[in-house]
């Protein structure tokens, strides 16, 4: 078969979807990349994509913006006809969805995430499922990351019960991301955060925790990995990134190809986001052992065991986030490790790689016609 990936930056496929472009170029199908280049499209081409740059805006809803994508991708799909499509982020899953359909090519939406649309509420949530209940309704499978996005768009009609798949996040590598070693009980602790620095992230609140928590205990460290100044209305700027630094609560990592590193001198991962689709950063975080905190949302909870492999806080509250990582901060040594290793057995059990793979081996071959059932 012929398939088409498309997805608002082209580094989500490197990132999270490998796996699944791998087993598929295995399995002997022809895999196009439609996406907004970046850095990493020659890393796709090397594994053998065939790479196709998009023009879209990632930013907001802009109805003439968003009509030209759709046409965009309608002319694409009708020109190279694929046998289908497998979609990632909001704006190629909706307005792909409306192409695809006029094009007349299979499609299949993965909703990794809802963005700020669902999280600000009234008119512009409003809309945001107008557009999904349009773009969904004739899909025969929507795939979901987490059991609270597929019960929301269950409730509110958004789709079908017999359209929906739910996956484990983009699945793991259990092998690449290998447990490690926890950092010497004497060393100071050092809580990571790996996001993009959007405000939806919950970096003030991690900067707010880090302040409370530096206050009684100097040693502690506070990291930030990931971009900021990126193409969203809540991102925070370099310049504010900056004075923190120059306040001396946090240090700031910048951007990196390989997280494996910074995860294995970390001695927490934290994640205090208002809303995830499937985490990649905790996913990844918990299959190298790390203990988690994170805020209890949609996406977060599905990851971190209460407890067990991490703890959760509430969400938008700085207060909360600092008692979770002084909770943290009492625990034995012992029983961060033992923290650790209990998010590693649930990636293991949970989320390997390839109960993704699987999953959409069978979408393809429900699309194609050769699905048993």
């Amino acid at each position: 078969m012929h398939i088409l990936m498309t997805v608002n930056a082209a580094w989500n496929i490197w990132n999270f979807r490998r796996p699944l472009v791998e087993a598929l170029t295995a399995g002997g199908h022809r895999v196009t990349v439609l996406a907004p280049p970046d850095d990493s499209v020659a890393h796709l081409e090397q594994m053998g994509c065939r790479f196709l740059p998009l023009e879209m805006s990632v930013k907001g809803l802009n109805p003439v913006e968003d009509l030209k994508l759709q046409r965009r991708l309608k002319r694409i799909f009708q020109e190279e006809q694929p046998d289908a499509i497998l979609s990632f982020t909001i704006k190629n899953n909706i307005f792909g969805a409306w192409a695809a359909q006029t094009a007349g090519v299979p499609f299949v939406p993965n909703v990794t995430g809802l963005g700020t649309a669902f999280l600000s509420g009234g008119l512009l949530q409003t809309i945001a499922e107008q557009l999904y209940r349009r773009a969904f309704g004739k899909l025969p499978i929507v795939f979901f990351q987490n059991e609270d996005d597929r019960d929301l768009f269950l409730d509110r009609k958004l789709v079908r019960a017999d359209q929906v798949r739910l996956l484990p996040g983009s699945g793991i590598d259990l092998v690449r991301f290998a447990q490690a070693e926890m950092p010497s009980a004497d060393a100071p602790p050092v809580f990571l955060m790996i996001a993009r620095l959007l405000r939806d992230k919950g970096v003030i609140e991690f900067i707010e925790a880090a302040r409370q928590i530096k206050a009684r205990h100097p040693n502690a460290r506070f990291q930030l990995l990931g971009a900021a100044g990126s193409e969203n209305r809540t991102a925070i700027d370099t310049k504010t990134v900056d004075a923190w630094v120059a306040e001396g609560v946090v240090e700031y990592l910048g951007t990196t190809n390989d997280v494996r590193a910074a995860i294995a001198a970390a001695t927490c991962v934290v994640l205090p986001s208002y809303r995830e689709g499937a985490p990649r950063t905790l996913i990844e975080a918990a299959a190298m052992a790390r203990p988690l905190i994170a805020t209890d949302v949609p996406g977060c909870r599905a990851v971190v065991d209460h407890d067990v492999s991490g703890f959760l806080c509430e969400v938008q509250n700085a207060d909360s986030l600092a008692a979770a990582m002084e909770r943290f901060l009492a625990l034995s040594p012992e029983a961060r490790t033992e923290m650790g290793q209990a998010g590693r057995t649930k990636m293991e059990r949970e989320f390997d790689q390839a109960l993704v793979v699987a999953a959409y081996r069978e979408a393809l071959d429900v699309l194609s016609g050769n699905h048993k059932r």
